[in-house]
């Protein structure tokens, strides 16, 4: 009896051992494959594909509203993949973006409207510099993305002076090498641009950021003449940018600015770029040329040609000379896309007004 019992156990085990077997097999043939792009992969987080969200973050200041608008606009009407804007502003603007989106032809676009607190920047921002306008807390949005965004890996950050001509997927597809947490686009990269850039005198070197007068500067180790980059078109890997700690290594250089003056003197007379510039060197990918022209902001006289604007993919009026204002060149390029402010608070300043 107690062999004949040994036995039955053993069968039973056996059996037991087998169905198991048969259900493993069952489920794991029925389990779908995750390697192909734009599928889930194991962690649930979508790889770059046609069926992937995009994140577009962009900032809405109350005077340069209408450049957000036209901007969002003209990502909107270039593609057909999926978008989701973070629109950041400040507290006394919420209720006029969300307005002015809900009761226009954007109203079918999906977003979110974030407020951005100007207390973080206390005790960072050295208040000098020769473009005042440079010192609104809104321009220091970027150093911030990890704050900003939680499910996105990649986001887009846009600034409101630009229109996009192309299908923003091609620049979401950008791709960032390892170790890399953001990608631009190189200031020396596109030869198209080197006449306007000789004519107006515009910076395009660390030379023109950074004040190498200042120990400090020199200590870097960074040549003065090293192509500088434009960070108001940016690719960013926000995982990245979480474990390389990129926000507080911009914040300690916007510090020792404070202290020492590093840059907010410099030629260029701006404060958020020179902090960019230092973190990100020979630390960043590179954007496509054609999806940064810039410098259309930078003479009201400096035109490029018909042809090359047609080929652009982003144009971007960085400099004095806005497309929403007067005087300015290629406003024609811009102002298809701008939709008029429904609380008619925000009007355009052409010849005639």
């Amino acid at each position: 009896m107690p062999l004949l019992r040994k036995v039955n156990q053993l069968l039973v085990l056996l059996l037991l051992l087998l169905l198991g077997f048969v259900l493993y097999s069952r489920v794991h043939r029925a389990a779908p494959k995750s390697s192909d792009p734009g599928k889930v992969n194991q962690r649930g987080a979508a790889e770059d594909g046609p069926d992937q969200e995009i994140l577009v973050v962009i900032c809405a200041a109350e005077d340069r509203m209408g450049g957000t608008i036209a901007a969002i606009n003209s990502v909107y009407s270039n593609t057909e993949a999926p978008l989701l804007f973070y629109v950041v502003t400040l507290r006394d603007s919420v209720s006029h973006v969300r307005k002015w989106i809900e009761n226009s032809e954007l109203k079918e676009i999906k977003f979110k409207i974030l407020e951005f607190n100007p207390m973080i920047l206390k005790s960072k921002v050295r208040p000098v510099s020769s473009r005042p306008e440079l010192l609104h807390p809104l321009n220091f949005v970027r150093f911030y993305l990890p704050m900003l965004v939680s499910k996105h890996k990649k986001v887009i950050y846009l600034d409101d002076d630009v229109i996009v001509q192309g299908d923003i997927q091609e620049l979401y597809r950008t791709g960032l090498q390892p170790g890399h947490a953001a990608a631009f686009a190189s200031d020396c990269d596109l030869p198209s641009t080197h006449e306007m850039v000789r004519s107006v005198g515009m910076q395009t070197t660390y030379m023109g950021f950074l004040d190498y007068r200042k120990p400090e500067v020199r200590e870097l180790g960074i040549s003065p003449g090293t192509c500088s980059f434009n960070p108001g078109v940016m690719v960013a890997n926000v995982t990245e940018w979480r474990r390389q700690r990129i926000t507080k290594q911009l914040e300690k250089w916007m510090q020792q600015n404070l202290r020492d003056n590093l840059y907010s003197s410099a030629m260029a007379g701006g404060v958020a770029t020179p902090p960019m510039l230092i973190v990100f060197y020979q630390k960043h990918s590179s954007i496509a040329p054609l999806w940064h022209v810039r410098h259309l902001g930078w003479s009201p006289d400096t035109r490029y040609s018909d042809q090359f604007l047609q080929e652009a993919h982003l144009l971007h009026w960085n400099g004095r000379f806005k497309p929403w204002d007067y005087p300015c060149v290629h406003m024609e390029l811009w102002e298809r896309w701008y939709i008029p402010d429904p609380m008619g608070k925000f009007v355009l300043v052409r010849p005639s007004s």
